[in-house]
């Protein structure tokens, strides 16, 4: 029997410049602004296999669709 897993509908990270904000219990990268944050989105899209979604102006997070 082939046992297969996948990932589907989950939030994979969260990236934020208000830590104050984020969650724990998933992968959450601090930034010091937005600029950071959106080259982090941009690195972990193809990285993490998501997409990334802006929640509000200090916090976006990676979807697996």
């Amino acid at each position: 029997m082939n046992l297969v897993m996948s990932i589907e509908k989950m939030i994979l990270a969260i990236i934020t410049t208000n830590p104050k904000k984020a969650p724990s219990g998933i992968a959450v990268f601090h930034c010091d602004n937005q600029e950071e944050m959106y080259k982090i989105c941009s690195a972990l899209e193809p990285i993490l296999d998501g997409i990334a979604h802006k929640i509000t102006d200090e916090i976006m997070i990676i979807v697996k669709h």
